[in-house]
Protein backbone atom coordinates (compact mmCIF):
# COMPACT_ATOMS: atom_id res chain seq x y z
CA UNK A 1 0.00 0.00 0.00
CA UNK A 2 1.93 3.48 -1.39
CA UNK A 3 1.12 5.98 1.23
CA UNK A 4 0.20 9.53 -1.56
CA UNK A 5 1.34 11.60 1.34
CA UNK A 6 2.88 14.93 0.16
CA UNK A 7 6.39 15.28 1.50
CA UNK A 8 6.81 17.73 4.07
CA UNK A 9 8.19 20.97 3.57
CA UNK A 10 10.90 22.43 6.00
CA UNK A 11 11.40 26.25 6.39
CA UNK A 12 14.37 28.09 7.31
CA UNK A 13 16.69 25.07 5.48
CA UNK A 14 20.34 25.61 4.97
CA UNK A 15 19.25 25.45 0.76
CA UNK A 16 18.46 29.48 1.65
CA UNK A 17 21.58 30.10 2.21
CA UNK A 18 22.48 30.96 -1.63
CA UNK A 19 19.21 33.40 -1.25
CA UNK A 20 20.60 34.47 1.47
CA UNK A 21 23.58 35.69 0.31
CA UNK A 22 22.51 36.87 -3.46
CA UNK A 23 20.30 39.31 -1.14
CA UNK A 24 23.43 40.22 0.95
CA UNK A 25 25.22 40.70 -2.81
CA UNK A 26 22.30 42.91 -3.85
CA UNK A 27 22.41 45.14 -0.18
CA UNK A 28 26.59 46.15 -0.99
CA UNK A 29 25.10 47.88 -4.96
CA UNK A 30 24.66 51.76 -4.24
CA UNK A 31 21.63 51.93 -6.03
CA UNK A 32 19.57 49.41 -3.83
CA UNK A 33 21.15 50.81 -0.82
CA UNK A 34 20.09 54.56 -1.89
CA UNK A 35 17.09 53.31 -2.96
CA UNK A 36 16.16 51.69 0.29
CA UNK A 37 17.11 55.13 2.23
CA UNK A 38 14.57 56.78 -0.26
CA UNK A 39 12.17 54.59 0.46
CA UNK A 40 12.34 54.69 4.55
CA UNK A 41 12.25 58.66 3.88
CA UNK A 42 9.12 58.59 1.80
CA UNK A 43 7.42 56.11 4.41
CA UNK A 44 8.41 58.35 7.05
CA UNK A 45 6.88 61.46 4.94
CA UNK A 46 3.43 59.82 4.11
CA UNK A 47 3.29 58.45 7.80
CA UNK A 48 3.95 61.33 9.76
CA UNK A 49 1.40 63.56 7.39
CA UNK A 50 -1.51 60.64 7.24
CA UNK A 51 -4.34 59.95 9.60
CA UNK A 52 -2.35 57.86 11.16
CA UNK A 53 0.64 60.86 12.32
CA UNK A 54 -0.06 59.94 16.20
CA UNK A 55 1.28 56.53 15.57
CA UNK A 56 4.22 57.73 14.32
CA UNK A 57 4.78 59.75 16.88
CA UNK A 58 4.25 57.69 19.63
CA UNK A 59 6.62 55.12 18.03
CA UNK A 60 9.40 57.27 18.05
CA UNK A 61 9.13 58.46 21.39
CA UNK A 62 8.79 54.68 22.59
CA UNK A 63 11.48 54.29 25.45
CA UNK A 64 11.77 50.43 24.85
CA UNK A 65 14.18 50.14 28.29
CA UNK A 66 13.01 52.78 30.46
CA UNK A 67 15.47 51.28 33.44
CA UNK A 68 18.49 52.49 31.44
CA UNK A 69 18.94 55.60 32.51
CA UNK A 70 21.46 55.03 35.42
CA UNK A 71 23.52 53.88 31.90
CA UNK A 72 22.08 56.86 30.13
CA UNK A 73 20.27 54.40 27.58
CA UNK A 74 16.79 55.22 28.30
CA UNK A 75 16.21 56.78 24.93
CA UNK A 76 13.64 56.61 22.71
CA UNK A 77 13.35 54.36 19.72
CA UNK A 78 14.24 57.33 17.37
CA UNK A 79 17.27 57.98 19.25
CA UNK A 80 18.13 54.36 19.45
CA UNK A 81 18.13 54.59 15.81
CA UNK A 82 20.40 57.53 15.64
CA UNK A 83 22.59 56.91 18.17
CA UNK A 84 22.52 52.72 17.68
CA UNK A 85 22.19 51.60 14.27
CA UNK A 86 23.85 54.81 13.03
CA UNK A 87 27.12 53.44 14.61
CA UNK A 88 27.18 50.29 12.14
CA UNK A 89 26.90 53.17 9.43
CA UNK A 90 29.69 54.99 10.73
CA UNK A 91 31.83 51.55 11.22
CA UNK A 92 31.61 51.01 7.69
CA UNK A 93 32.61 54.35 7.25
CA UNK A 94 35.40 54.01 8.91
CA UNK A 95 36.64 50.90 7.40
CA UNK A 96 36.44 53.18 4.26
CA UNK A 97 38.49 55.80 5.73
CA UNK A 98 40.98 53.00 7.28
CA UNK A 99 41.19 51.62 3.23
CA UNK A 100 41.74 55.23 1.73
CA UNK A 101 44.04 55.81 3.93
CA UNK A 102 46.57 53.15 3.62
CA UNK A 103 46.16 51.50 -0.10
CA UNK A 104 43.65 53.88 -1.77
CA UNK A 105 44.60 58.08 -2.80
CA UNK A 106 44.61 59.91 0.15
CA UNK A 107 47.61 57.45 0.75
CA UNK A 108 49.49 59.62 -1.52
CA UNK A 109 49.53 63.70 -0.54
CA UNK A 110 49.71 64.03 -4.02
CA UNK A 111 47.08 62.55 -5.54
CA UNK A 112 44.80 63.49 -1.93
CA UNK A 113 45.38 66.89 -2.35
CA UNK A 114 42.90 67.50 -4.54
CA UNK A 115 39.69 65.97 -3.05
CA UNK A 116 40.97 67.07 0.37
CA UNK A 117 40.91 70.94 -0.81
CA UNK A 118 37.29 70.25 -2.73
CA UNK A 119 35.98 68.87 0.51
CA UNK A 120 36.89 71.52 2.83
CA UNK A 121 35.89 74.02 0.27
CA UNK A 122 32.59 71.72 0.40
CA UNK A 123 32.10 72.16 3.88
CA UNK A 124 33.59 75.43 4.96
CA UNK A 125 31.26 77.61 2.13
CA UNK A 126 27.83 76.36 3.17
CA UNK A 127 28.83 76.60 6.65
CA UNK A 128 29.83 80.44 5.88
CA UNK A 129 26.14 80.91 3.86
CA UNK A 130 24.43 79.63 6.96
CA UNK A 131 26.03 81.78 9.11
CA UNK A 132 25.82 84.86 6.69
CA UNK A 133 21.87 84.51 6.86
CA UNK A 134 21.00 83.34 10.05
CA UNK A 135 23.34 86.32 11.40
CA UNK A 136 21.13 88.61 8.90
CA UNK A 137 17.87 87.41 10.47
CA UNK A 138 18.72 88.09 13.77
CA UNK A 139 21.15 84.95 14.52
CA UNK A 140 18.83 82.66 16.11
CA UNK A 141 19.38 79.26 14.84
CA UNK A 142 23.61 79.84 14.95
CA UNK A 143 23.74 76.35 16.24
CA UNK A 144 22.97 74.66 13.28
CA UNK A 145 25.82 75.93 11.33
CA UNK A 146 27.14 72.44 10.55
CA UNK A 147 23.90 71.03 8.93
CA UNK A 148 25.01 71.70 5.24
CA UNK A 149 28.69 71.15 5.33
CA UNK A 150 27.78 67.02 5.39
CA UNK A 151 27.98 64.88 2.06
CA UNK A 152 25.81 61.97 1.99
CA UNK A 153 27.88 58.69 0.36
CA UNK A 154 24.90 56.17 0.05
CA UNK A 155 22.65 58.92 -2.06
CA UNK A 156 24.93 60.59 -3.96
CA UNK A 157 26.38 57.30 -5.13
CA UNK A 158 23.22 55.60 -5.71
CA UNK A 159 22.38 58.69 -8.07
CA UNK A 160 25.59 58.65 -10.06
CA UNK A 161 25.21 54.78 -10.17
CA UNK A 162 21.79 55.41 -11.78
CA UNK A 163 22.97 57.12 -14.78
CA UNK A 164 26.42 56.51 -14.93
CA UNK A 165 26.83 54.56 -17.50
CA UNK A 166 29.11 56.07 -19.78
CA UNK A 167 30.62 58.41 -17.60
CA UNK A 168 34.33 57.88 -16.72
CA UNK A 169 35.05 56.06 -14.04
CA UNK A 170 37.23 58.60 -12.44
CA UNK A 171 34.25 60.54 -11.30
CA UNK A 172 33.15 58.05 -8.98
CA UNK A 173 36.61 57.21 -7.51
CA UNK A 174 36.57 61.44 -7.07
CA UNK A 175 33.17 61.55 -5.50
CA UNK A 176 33.90 58.56 -3.00
CA UNK A 177 36.99 60.24 -1.92
CA UNK A 178 35.82 63.48 -1.35
CA UNK A 179 32.49 61.92 0.35
CA UNK A 180 35.03 60.05 2.56
CA UNK A 181 36.44 63.09 3.36
CA UNK A 182 33.64 65.06 3.65
CA UNK A 183 32.53 62.18 6.67
CA UNK A 184 36.40 62.44 8.23
CA UNK A 185 35.17 66.08 8.81
CA UNK A 186 31.55 65.64 9.90
CA UNK A 187 32.75 63.04 12.06
CA UNK A 188 35.81 65.78 13.79
CA UNK A 189 32.80 68.06 13.59
CA UNK A 190 30.03 65.98 15.59
CA UNK A 191 32.69 65.05 17.96
CA UNK A 192 34.18 68.55 19.16
CA UNK A 193 30.96 71.02 18.53
CA UNK A 194 28.08 68.74 19.21
CA UNK A 195 29.36 67.10 22.81
CA UNK A 196 26.96 67.66 25.87
CA UNK A 197 27.94 67.01 29.51
CA UNK A 198 31.35 65.38 28.42
CA UNK A 199 32.42 63.16 31.10
CA UNK A 200 36.12 61.93 30.06
CA UNK A 201 36.03 59.28 33.31
CA UNK A 202 33.90 57.00 30.59
CA UNK A 203 36.09 57.60 27.04
CA UNK A 204 39.54 56.85 28.96
CA UNK A 205 37.33 53.42 30.14
CA UNK A 206 36.45 52.90 26.97
CA UNK A 207 39.80 52.48 25.26
CA UNK A 208 40.25 49.12 27.18
CA UNK A 209 37.74 47.87 24.81
CA UNK A 210 38.96 49.58 22.10
CA UNK A 211 42.14 47.87 22.23
CA UNK A 212 41.32 44.38 23.18
CA UNK A 213 39.35 44.98 20.03
CA UNK A 214 42.32 46.39 17.94
CA UNK A 215 44.38 43.29 19.74
CA UNK A 216 42.10 40.44 18.05
CA UNK A 217 41.31 41.97 14.50
CA UNK A 218 45.28 42.34 14.09
CA UNK A 219 45.66 39.10 14.89
CA UNK A 220 43.29 38.25 12.26
CA UNK A 221 40.95 37.06 15.25
CA UNK A 222 37.08 37.36 14.19
CA UNK A 223 35.04 35.72 16.82
CA UNK A 224 31.72 37.50 16.84
CA UNK A 225 31.21 35.91 20.36
CA UNK A 226 33.91 38.65 21.06
CA UNK A 227 34.51 41.43 18.94
CA UNK A 228 30.75 42.02 19.30
CA UNK A 229 30.20 42.54 22.52
CA UNK A 230 33.47 44.23 22.64
CA UNK A 231 31.81 46.81 20.00
CA UNK A 232 28.85 47.21 22.16
CA UNK A 233 30.17 47.96 25.56
CA UNK A 234 32.81 50.89 23.49
CA UNK A 235 29.57 52.25 22.29
CA UNK A 236 28.24 51.94 25.69
CA UNK A 237 31.01 53.46 27.70
CA UNK A 238 31.45 56.32 24.46
CA UNK A 239 27.64 57.33 24.43
CA UNK A 240 27.81 57.96 28.39
CA UNK A 241 30.68 60.11 28.12
CA UNK A 242 28.77 62.81 26.34
CA UNK A 243 30.51 62.00 22.71
CA UNK A 244 28.09 61.09 19.87
CA UNK A 245 27.78 57.72 20.49
CA UNK A 246 28.38 57.00 16.19
CA UNK A 247 31.93 57.96 16.92
CA UNK A 248 32.55 54.72 18.45
CA UNK A 249 31.85 52.59 15.07
CA UNK A 250 34.38 55.29 12.97
CA UNK A 251 37.21 54.11 15.95
CA UNK A 252 36.50 50.68 15.78
CA UNK A 253 36.90 50.79 12.12
CA UNK A 254 39.79 52.59 12.32
CA UNK A 255 41.70 49.39 14.40
CA UNK A 256 40.86 46.95 11.59
CA UNK A 257 43.86 45.99 9.30
CA UNK A 258 43.44 47.01 5.65
CA UNK A 259 46.54 44.82 4.18
CA UNK A 260 46.18 41.01 4.31
CA UNK A 261 49.12 39.26 5.87
CA UNK A 262 51.14 36.72 3.26
CA UNK A 263 54.05 34.75 3.32
CA UNK A 264 57.43 35.89 2.04
CA UNK A 265 58.26 34.02 -1.26
CA UNK A 266 61.11 34.09 -3.71
CA UNK A 267 61.26 36.10 -6.72
CA UNK A 268 60.02 34.39 -9.38
CA UNK A 269 62.76 33.79 -12.63
CA UNK A 270 62.52 36.16 -14.64
CA UNK A 271 60.25 39.09 -12.37
CA UNK A 272 62.25 41.95 -12.11
CA UNK A 273 61.68 42.35 -8.58
CA UNK A 274 59.23 45.46 -9.06
CA UNK A 275 56.46 45.13 -6.15
CA UNK A 276 53.78 47.64 -6.08
CA UNK A 277 53.23 49.86 -3.22
CA UNK A 278 52.35 48.16 -0.30
CA UNK A 279 53.69 44.45 -1.22
CA UNK A 280 56.05 43.67 1.16
CA UNK A 281 53.60 44.13 3.96
CA UNK A 282 50.57 42.90 2.53
CA UNK A 283 48.01 43.34 -0.08
CA UNK A 284 44.88 45.05 0.08
CA UNK A 285 42.18 42.75 0.66
CA UNK A 286 42.43 42.11 4.31
CA UNK A 287 39.91 41.56 7.42
CA UNK A 288 38.85 45.26 6.61
CA UNK A 289 37.68 44.30 3.11
CA UNK A 290 36.19 41.31 5.12
CA UNK A 291 34.16 43.04 7.60
CA UNK A 292 33.24 45.69 5.47
CA UNK A 293 31.71 42.92 3.16
CA UNK A 294 29.98 41.20 5.83
CA UNK A 295 28.74 44.46 7.47
CA UNK A 296 27.86 46.81 4.88
CA UNK A 297 24.16 45.14 3.76
CA UNK A 298 23.22 45.81 7.55
CA UNK A 299 24.29 49.14 7.37
CA UNK A 300 22.51 49.57 3.69
CA UNK A 301 19.88 47.18 4.27
CA UNK A 302 18.88 47.72 7.88
CA UNK A 303 20.40 50.60 9.82
CA UNK A 304 20.66 53.66 7.16
CA UNK A 305 16.74 53.23 6.33
CA UNK A 306 15.71 52.84 9.71
CA UNK A 307 17.60 56.03 10.66
CA UNK A 308 15.24 57.76 7.72
CA UNK A 309 12.35 56.12 8.88
CA UNK A 310 12.59 57.92 11.84
CA UNK A 311 14.70 60.70 11.04
CA UNK A 312 12.74 62.21 8.02
CA UNK A 313 9.16 62.33 8.93
CA UNK A 314 8.71 65.52 8.93
CA UNK A 315 5.05 66.55 9.29
CA UNK A 316 3.66 69.37 6.79
CA UNK A 317 -0.09 69.33 8.35
CA UNK A 318 -1.55 73.06 9.36
CA UNK A 319 2.10 73.97 8.91
CA UNK A 320 2.49 77.45 6.88
CA UNK A 321 3.95 76.89 3.85
CA UNK A 322 4.78 80.54 3.74
CA UNK A 323 6.28 81.07 7.08
CA UNK A 324 8.49 77.75 6.18
CA UNK A 325 10.50 78.26 3.35
CA UNK A 326 10.80 81.89 4.45
CA UNK A 327 12.22 80.72 7.61
CA UNK A 328 15.97 81.74 7.84
CA UNK A 329 17.03 78.20 9.11
CA UNK A 330 15.56 76.99 6.14
CA UNK A 331 17.01 79.34 4.01
CA UNK A 332 20.28 78.62 5.13
CA UNK A 333 20.37 75.28 4.83
CA UNK A 334 19.21 75.04 1.04
CA UNK A 335 21.28 77.73 0.24
CA UNK A 336 24.21 75.74 1.66
CA UNK A 337 23.50 72.48 0.17
CA UNK A 338 22.55 73.65 -3.30
CA UNK A 339 24.66 76.55 -3.64
CA UNK A 340 27.50 76.08 -1.14
CA UNK A 341 27.97 72.71 -1.63
CA UNK A 342 28.61 72.84 -5.31
CA UNK A 343 30.57 76.16 -5.37
CA UNK A 344 32.97 75.62 -2.33
CA UNK A 345 33.60 72.18 -4.29
CA UNK A 346 34.00 73.26 -7.77
CA UNK A 347 35.47 76.61 -7.27
CA UNK A 348 38.50 75.77 -4.66
CA UNK A 349 38.92 72.94 -7.42
CA UNK A 350 39.42 75.35 -10.16
CA UNK A 351 41.53 77.26 -7.82
CA UNK A 352 43.65 74.90 -7.12
CA UNK A 353 44.27 73.76 -10.56
CA UNK A 354 44.78 77.35 -11.72
CA UNK A 355 47.28 78.37 -8.59
CA UNK A 356 49.09 74.85 -8.57
CA UNK A 357 50.47 72.20 -10.69
CA UNK A 358 47.37 70.00 -9.74
CA UNK A 359 44.86 68.98 -12.55
CA UNK A 360 42.05 67.08 -13.42
CA UNK A 361 42.25 63.53 -14.24
CA UNK A 362 42.33 63.68 -18.71
CA UNK A 363 39.17 61.70 -18.47
CA UNK A 364 37.18 64.57 -16.60
CA UNK A 365 36.49 67.86 -17.57
CA UNK A 366 35.38 70.57 -15.90
CA UNK A 367 31.36 70.16 -16.50
CA UNK A 368 31.44 66.86 -15.18
CA UNK A 369 33.01 68.07 -11.96
CA UNK A 370 30.00 70.59 -11.87
CA UNK A 371 27.41 67.44 -11.76
CA UNK A 372 29.90 65.66 -9.56
CA UNK A 373 29.71 69.25 -6.70
CA UNK A 374 26.15 69.50 -7.32
CA UNK A 375 25.66 65.95 -6.40
CA UNK A 376 27.58 66.59 -3.35
CA UNK A 377 24.77 68.93 -1.80
CA UNK A 378 22.80 65.77 -1.09
CA UNK A 379 23.57 65.83 2.70
CA UNK A 380 20.30 63.45 3.97
CA UNK A 381 21.97 61.01 6.60
CA UNK A 382 24.73 62.97 8.40
CA UNK A 383 22.62 66.44 7.59
CA UNK A 384 19.79 65.05 9.72
CA UNK A 385 21.78 63.69 12.38
CA UNK A 386 23.52 67.21 12.52
CA UNK A 387 20.21 68.63 13.06
CA UNK A 388 18.97 66.57 15.70
CA UNK A 389 21.89 66.98 18.22
CA UNK A 390 22.25 71.02 17.25
CA UNK A 391 18.12 71.79 18.25
CA UNK A 392 17.11 68.40 19.42
CA UNK A 393 14.42 65.89 18.19
CA UNK A 394 10.88 66.90 18.43
CA UNK A 395 12.18 70.83 19.25
CA UNK A 396 10.49 73.64 17.20
CA UNK A 397 13.10 73.57 14.56
CA UNK A 398 13.19 69.93 14.33
CA UNK A 399 10.66 69.97 11.30
CA UNK A 400 11.87 73.06 10.11
CA UNK A 401 15.40 71.49 9.64
CA UNK A 402 13.95 68.42 8.34
CA UNK A 403 11.90 69.84 5.60
CA UNK A 404 15.51 71.94 4.99
CA UNK A 405 17.79 69.05 4.35
CA UNK A 406 15.14 67.68 2.63
CA UNK A 407 14.36 70.08 -0.28
CA UNK A 408 18.50 71.16 -0.42
CA UNK A 409 19.25 67.10 -1.00
CA UNK A 410 16.46 66.99 -3.56
CA UNK A 411 17.45 70.52 -5.59
CA UNK A 412 20.89 68.74 -5.34
CA UNK A 413 19.63 65.85 -6.98
CA UNK A 414 17.86 67.17 -9.56
CA UNK A 415 20.47 69.84 -10.64
CA UNK A 416 23.62 67.00 -10.76
CA UNK A 417 21.39 64.69 -12.83
CA UNK A 418 20.26 67.34 -15.07
CA UNK A 419 24.24 68.00 -15.56
CA UNK A 420 24.85 64.47 -15.29
CA UNK A 421 22.57 62.81 -17.74
CA UNK A 422 23.47 65.44 -20.21
CA UNK A 423 27.24 64.55 -19.90
CA UNK A 424 26.42 60.71 -19.92
CA UNK A 425 24.99 61.39 -23.30
CA UNK A 426 27.65 63.09 -24.81
CA UNK A 427 29.73 60.06 -23.70
CA UNK A 428 27.44 57.61 -24.75
CA UNK A 429 27.66 59.16 -28.48
CA UNK A 430 31.71 59.27 -28.15
CA UNK A 431 31.75 55.56 -27.50
CA UNK A 432 29.43 54.57 -30.18
CA UNK A 433 31.57 56.55 -32.49
CA UNK A 434 34.60 55.16 -31.53
CA UNK A 435 32.62 51.52 -31.78
CA UNK A 436 31.38 52.01 -35.52
CA UNK A 437 35.11 52.84 -36.12
CA UNK A 438 36.57 50.44 -34.66
CA UNK A 439 39.90 50.43 -36.72
CA UNK A 440 40.23 53.89 -35.78
CA UNK A 441 41.14 55.20 -39.21
CA UNK A 442 38.55 57.59 -38.93
CA UNK A 443 36.07 55.89 -41.55
CA UNK A 444 33.15 54.25 -40.53
CA UNK A 445 33.55 50.53 -41.00
CA UNK A 446 30.28 50.44 -42.54
CA UNK A 447 30.80 52.35 -45.52
CA UNK A 448 34.15 50.31 -46.30
CA UNK A 449 34.47 48.03 -48.76
CA UNK A 450 34.66 44.40 -47.74
CA UNK A 451 37.64 42.96 -47.44
CA UNK A 452 39.04 46.21 -46.77
CA UNK A 453 41.41 46.91 -43.61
Amino acid sequence: MHDHTPPRRRLLTRSSWPEARHLADVLRTETVGGALLLVGAVLALVWANSPWAESYTRLSAWVPWPGGARWHLDLSLATWAADGLLAIFFFVVGLELKREFVAGDLRDPRRAALPVVAALGGMALPALIYVAVVLTAGGDGLRGWAIPTATDIAFALAVLAVISSHLPQGLRAFLLTLAVVDDLFAITIIAIFYTADFHPLPLLVALAPIGLFAWLVQRGRTWWWALIPLALATWALVHASGVHATVAGVLLGFTVPVLARRRASATPAGDSGHRPAGADSGQVGGLAAHLEHRWRPVSAGVAVPIFALFAAGVTLRGTDLGALLTDPVVIAIVAGLVLGKSIGIFGSTYLLARFTRAQLDEDITWPDLLGIALLAGVGFTVSLLIGDLAFGTGSTADDRVKAAVLTGSVISAGLAAAVLVRRNAAYRQVALREQVDADGDGVPDVFQEPGRD
